[in-house]
């Protein structure tokens, strides 16, 4: 059983996806803190001359969990929001249906963050064609340390080997995870290229520039760039069985 678990993005990247499409099941870590300038409330979209963000303005509370997050309500972002993805991708070929049904989703009244970006997230994968589970971290019992959390929440779903990003081995205890009998693979994407409306070719943008411009090829072309490692961390898997059993 393949465990991902990431904090829930607004229009997440190619990368996020292949993450997503790759588990058996995917944790929207939604109980750690917010991450001021990263994700969480932004990413980028293809314009004419380059590209551009897209921001969903929060009330600065910080630091505060990411389930706690408020966006700003006296802020018209939606309209902007909304504004820019017809004005960029309204002539794009694949506009239709998806351009149209997440206007509709973003104008909805929205209080906090993470509703917002699991709603967003829901549409993609529906559009995308994956059908991956979804679970919210905050509907189960973790502990708080990074490494500890993580392994708690694969073990809450019967996890065997947890998929991590380019950085987690930075950041969590390998052996760890070894002692709890789960396997780690480690994420090595390669972006692949794609057609866009304005050449020459940007990267690493909203997977929504890739859906209005390639459509039912989205999702190929997603698991186009996928590469895994393993991460040597010694599985006790006899262990692993032991706790299985008592689940």
């Amino acid at each position: 059983m393949k465990v991902a678990i990431h904090q829930p993005h607004y229009l997440p990247w190619l990368g996020y996806f292949d993450k997503l499409d790759s588990a058996d099941v995917f944790i929207l870590l939604d109980t750690v803190q917010f991450t001021k300038h990263e994700w969480q409330n932004r990413n980028r979209i293809r314009t004419k001359d380059g590209w551009q963000w897209l921001t969903v303005p929060i009330i600065d509370r910080f630091p505060e969990r990411i389930d706690r997050v408020e966006i700003n309500p006296r802020t018209d972002w939606q309209r902007k929001h909304c504004q820019a993805l017809r004005l960029h991708y309204g002539r794009a070929p694949f506009w239709d249906p998806l351009g149209p049904a997440l206007q509709a989703l973003l104008e909805r009244p929205w209080a906090r963050l993470s509703e917002l970006n699991v709603a967003v997230t829901d549409v993609l994968c529906q559009h995308l064609g994956i059908t991956t589970p979804r679970i919210l971290a905050s509907s189960l019992q973790a502990q708080e340390d990074p490494t500890g959390r993580l392994i708690d929440l694969c073990r809450a779903v019967g996890g065997t080997t947890y998929l991590a990003g380019p950085t987690g081995p930075s950041y969590m205890d390998v052996s760890r995870f070894s002692q709890a009998g789960i396997a780690i693979q480690v994420q090595a994407y390669r972006h692949p290229e794609y057609p866009q409306r304005y050449p020459p070719f940007v990267s690493t943008l909203a997977v929504i520039d890739l859906l209005l411009n390639c459509g039912p090829e989205s999702l190929p072309i997603i698991r186009s760039g996928r590469s895994w490692s393993p991460l040597e961390c010694h599985v006790d898997v006899s262990r692993r069985d032991a706790e299985t059993q008592r689940r």
